[in-house]
């Protein structure tokens, strides 16, 4: 198993259980460096002063909050300090709440929870508890010097952790205008209707992959043994003459038409989804 990047306490209560979190996701996609294209030596970068001109070394350097164009106040090491929390050890269930009662866009970055010694027995009996009662704990914690609020929930046999972004981070939908009910007809809504049905599927992550960057590891490998590959594009043929909404809708129902469809399983997700609204979704990958 990777190491722990925290070790503390799971605290709801008076109860703590001891835990490790895990981090639970992957960057897969290949990485890049810049190179001098003349001799393909690694590019090193410079902080270099606007006024100046000239490089500043890192024990010269301030933090400045910029509060106007150009100006600044600046804050110390002392001032960081200052309006630090308290570095806890524990992650601090506040509230349960319901599962489905917590939109989608809160939510940020998902990690494991593993017991920790003497977390053996409290581990499985808080999971179990969440589990039953179909609720998610919200806490708070501090993980790298920043506080986090986060939502505890099941997964399988796995208690995990995802951070969860706080009300002011996300964009009021208030302030963007969408479209509202336009006059469509109850044949294009229908045909619609038809359309999603025939693309219904059980959903499975794994079908899903990163076409892109497999094509750059081919890429790569390539380059790496002197030779050259043909990638072909699967891109799908855009009529640029359709121009109907209703004849598009015919057009995608005739080519989805032969994919089969799945034989009573959207009813049986959709109750799994008012339980759990959004978890598997969020976790299976």
């Amino acid at each position: 198993m990777a190491r722990a990047i925290w070790t503390g306490a799971l605290s709801f209560g008076l109860v703590n259980i001891p835990v490790e979190v895990h981090t639970a996701v992957r960057d897969s996609r290949p990485r890049f460096r810049l190179l001098h294209g003349k001799d393909r030596s690694p590019i090193s970068f410079e902080r270099v002063c606007q006024k100046e001109g000239r490089p500043v070394a890192w024990q010269d350097l301030v933090k400045g909050y910029e509060y106007e164009k150009g100006r600044f106040v600046v804050l110390t090491k002392e001032d960081f300090a200052a309006a630090a929390l308290e570095k806890t050890k524990r992650i601090d269930i506040l509230d349960f709440v319901k599962a489905e009662e917590i939109d989608d866009r809160f939510f940020d970055t998902p990690y494991y929870l593993t017991p920790a010694k003497g977390g053996d027995l409290g581990y499985p009996l808080l999971r179990e508890a969440i589990r039953d009662t179909g609720r998610i704990g919200i806490a708070k914690f501090i993980l790298r010097d920043v506080q986090h609020l986060g939502a505890v929930e099941v997964i399988g046999d796995a208690l995990t952790l995802s951070t969860l972004r706080f009300a002011d981070d996300l964009v009021d939908v208030e302030s963007i205008t969408f479209p509202g009910r336009k006059a469509f007809k109850k044949q294009e809504l229908d045909m619609a209707k038809g359309l999603i049905e025939n693309l219904a599927a059980e959903w499975n992550p794994k079908k899903y992959t990163d076409d892109y960057s497999d094509n750059l590891m081919r890429l790569i490998k390539a380059k790496l043994k002197g030779k050259q590959v043909d990638l072909v594009s699967e891109e799908r043929p855009r009529a640029s003459n359709v121009v109907d909404l209703m004849e598009r809708l015919r057009r995608s129902l005739e080519a989805s038409g032969g994919r089969a469809r799945s034989g009573g399983g959207t009813g049986r997700n959709r109750k799994a989804a008012g339980r759990r609204k959004g978890s598997s979704r969020r976790h299976a990958a």
